[in-house]
């Protein structure tokens, strides 16, 4: 039992710097262009097959 001494703090270190993280990309607005991801898929210039 000693040992959820330890595990216990480092995961709640670790789900602060993954939520840490995740409100630094909202901030840093890393989502703010879903309708560009969109159009960018139905590109042709960026299909798999090779040009002709």
């Amino acid at each position: 039992m000693d040992i959820l001494g330890t595990l216990i703090p480092v995961s709640l270190f670790l789900g602060g710097i993954g939520l840490a993280a995740f409100v630094w990309s909202l901030k840093s607005k890393q989502y703010d262009d879903p309708q560009g991801d969109a159009n960018r898929i139905l590109n042709k210039d960026w299909d798999d097959h090779p040009k002709p």
